[in-house]
Parts: C-alpha cells; structure tokens; sequence
C-alpha cells in the first residue's frame, strides 16, 4: 500500500508491505513492530527504539497524534487519493460536511444505502465504476442519509451530488 504524509511543508512516500511488516519511507526500507495496547497506544519499534504513540485522531485525511509526547498534525493520502490526484482530480472537496459529490466522471454501479439509513463516516455507501476501475465512495460523515440523488447504471460527472448525510451529533 502507498500513502504519502505531509506534516508542515515536508511531504513523505511511505509503502507498506502487506504481509511482513516492512516500510519504505522516502526509499530507505525499515523494519518495524507495532504493538497494540489496551489502552489505545500503540508502541512502535524499529530496532532498538521504542516510540509511544497516543491521541490518535483520524478526521478524513487529517491524522493527529503524540510521539513521545510530542504532538503532530498531518495530511495523509492512500493510493487511490493519490491515483486521483496523479489523474487531476482532487479528493478534498469530497467531505464537506455531509454531502458527497463523485470525485470523477463515471457510472454508478451499485448504490450501498438507502435513504433514510443510519451510516457511520468511511462507511461504504456508493460504487462507481471510472476509467475501467471500481471505486469504493465512503460516507462523509456519521449520520442518516437524507437524499440519495442519484440512480444504479447513472452516469455522473465530476463534483455532481450523489447523496446527502445529515451528520449526528
């Protein structure tokens, strides 16, 4: 998996390995540990260091937390934010607030919810199929679905309104 990460002005490639936990960060491969604890931190090792990491708060791409008690905010991008991005489209428009709008030109192919259903932000709501690919829409917020504006096998351009969330809370 690849993601980049940009905390202040630095921005920084990070692929995951899937299946044994190493990490290539700005091409220089580590080998790391992480270990989960009850409490909510998560331990990072990578050889002899140890780093505790706390306050994780994830809001869309805007990931916080402590290291060491030192707090960071930054910007994290997955491999399809950034397929997007290589292709000139932009993601960030897509949460604002509850309303999701298609981040591509393309065809709805299955519609997850239904209006009036209760849905819970990164939530699964919407597939569309864009330049020959199938692309998972998640839910923008916490909240009930107020509108669904579109149809199964509907075409759609980019920034066109799909559905609407009422967000709780």
């Amino acid at each position: 998996m690849q993601f980049e990460t940009t905390i202040g002005d630095h921005s920084i490639g990070v692929t995951l390995d899937e299946k044994k936990p190493i990490a290539i960060i700005d091409g220089r491969e580590i080998n790391y540990e992480l270990i989960l604890q009850d409490n909510g931190r998560v331990l990072f090792r990578n050889g002899t260091k140890l780093f505790k990491v706390d306050n994780i708060t994830v809001d869309g791409q805007q990931v916080s937390f402590s290291i060491n008690g030192v707090f960071i905010e930054s910007t994290v991008k997955d491999d399809q934010e950034l397929l997007l991005e290589k292709l000139g489209f932009t993601t960030n428009a897509v949460a604002s607030a509850g309303k999701l709008n298609a981040p591509m030109p393309g065809k709805i192919l299955e519609l997850l919810v239904t209006e009036g259903e209760e849905v819970t932000e990164g939530q699964p709501v919407i597939i569309l199929e864009a330049m020959k690919m199938e692309n998972e829409l998640k839910a923008p917020a916490t909240g009930t679905v107020t509108s669904l504006d579109v149809a199964q096998n509907d075409n759609v351009e980019k920034n066109q309104s799909l559905l609407e969330i009422e967000p709780r809370g």
